[in-house]
């Protein structure tokens, strides 16, 4: 009977590009973990199970999670518009059609609000079409796409530029992929009058005991950090794209809420576990209310959205802040996993009707939305295939 260990190695190392790899899978209370190969291409530290990652887009389940707990203190609700927060997005306007010249314009039909940020359905992100002109924008002017904490403008700035660019649908009717987490990283801050980072330790990572997460990692903590890498044959497999030293050494002037946090696999598990204690922390004070995690973990799409954003979804729903399995379509899917990947190679979900935790970190950068080998077959074992 394969054990973690033995999904991992024969994909780690040798003629493999991936240097290392850090994999939990929690049902109940059995946890195994698994941490192979090497923290940097070609070094000689090896992968551990507190190894420190870069973990892209799994900081939008937290960043949903910290907005529902502004939503539970009664400071922002799901229908409340966004504009008396932001209102550099007071008065959006939408391109004619999504092919449209970014000046070709109306205006919006009704304002956005707290929810349509939170099920990415704004009018703001990417579609399956990155060629549409009020698509490049977001690359050019807001840093849009593959994390570069040090390469982004703070978050005013930010925002002054958000404003100059059309929405590409009217509000509620179509899912757009990311740009939302990271307005919505704004609206936490300007609402709760602490910057992300402060009010994420304060609220999130201080009572689940998630020490490694952030939006850097301290000097004395570099030394667990891992490298990031993208597959590049030309020279010869593998490019540097961040080191330990690099990007996340140093707090960044624009925390991104779609991308920017380090973790560890037990911290993510922490956050995963909390999720299947309908928002109970484990010394059982309570983080979330059950209602607000359902709100987070129940899919909000129509079958047209989740076709239309297939690119990315393949098929799957989303919640607030990740995706919800809506169909057992693969031999990894689980109706109602929830939970999302990260383009720095990771992966964390959740499954309620099992139990289960499983989180997956890498160090190589996807080469697209469509999940590696290696993610499948952690998928498929994590979802009970032992074969």
């Amino acid at each position: 009977m394969a054990d973690l260990r033995d999904i991992l190695e024969p994909r780690v190392g040798g003629g493999s590009l991936l240097p290392g790899a850090v994999a939990l899978v929690a049902r109940g209370g059995e946890v195994e973990v698994a941490a192979v190969g090497a923290a940097e291409a070609g070094g000689n530290t090896p992968m551990a199970r507190d190894s420190i990652f870069r973990v892209a887009s799994l900081t939008k389940p937290v960043t949903a999670a910290a907005v529902m707990l502004l939503v539970e203190d009664g400071r922002l609700g799901l229908a409340s518009p966004v504009r008396e927060w932001l209102p550099e997005l007071s008065a959006p306007v939408v391109v004619r059609t999504p092919a449209s010249a970014v000046d070709d314009v109306v205006p919006a039909a009704r304002p956005i609000t707290v929810e349509d940020l939170l099920d990415f359905r704004a009018g703001y992100g990417f579609p399956s079409d990155f060629t549409l002109p009020a698509v490049a924008p977001l690359f050019g002017e807001l840093r849009q796409g593959p994390p570069q904490p040090q390469r982004v403008a703070e978050p005013d700035a930010w925002m002054k530029a958000l404003s100059r660019i059309p929405l590409l649908h009217q509000p509620g009717e179509a899912w757009l992929y990311n740009t939302c987490s990271d307005i919505l990283g704004v609206l936490i801050a300007r609402v709760s009058g602490q910057s992300l980072p402060e009010f994420l330790a304060e609220r999130i990572f201080a009572p689940l005991g998630m020490t490694d997460t952030g939006f850097a990692v301290p000097p004395a903590d570099l030394g667990r950090f891992t490298g990031h890498y993208r597959a590049d044959p030309g020279a010869g497999g593998l490019t540097p794209v961040d080191l330990p030293g690099g990007q996340w050494s140093r707090m960044p002037a624009f925390p991104s809420g779609a991308g920017g946090l380090v973790s560890t696999a037990d911290d993510l598990y922490a956050f995963g576990r909390m999720l299947l204690a309908d928002g109970a922390a484990p010394d059982g004070i309570r983080l979330l209310s059950p209602a607000s995690v359902r709100e987070m973990t129940t899919d909000r799409l129509t079958p047209e959205q989740r076709a239309a954003g297939s690119l990315f979804l393949e098929g799957q729903g989303w919640g607030f802040g990740g995706s919800v399995d809506v169909a057992p379509v693969d031999p990894w899917n689980v109706p109602g996993r929830y939970g999302w990947v990260g383009g720095t190679g990771t992966a964390a979900h959740v499954v309620p009707a099992t139990g289960t935790v499983s989180v997956l970190l890498t160090q190589l950068e996807l080469t697209g939305p469509t999940p590696p080998p290696l993610m499948r077959a952690f998928w498929t074992y994590a979802g009970g295939d032992r074969v």
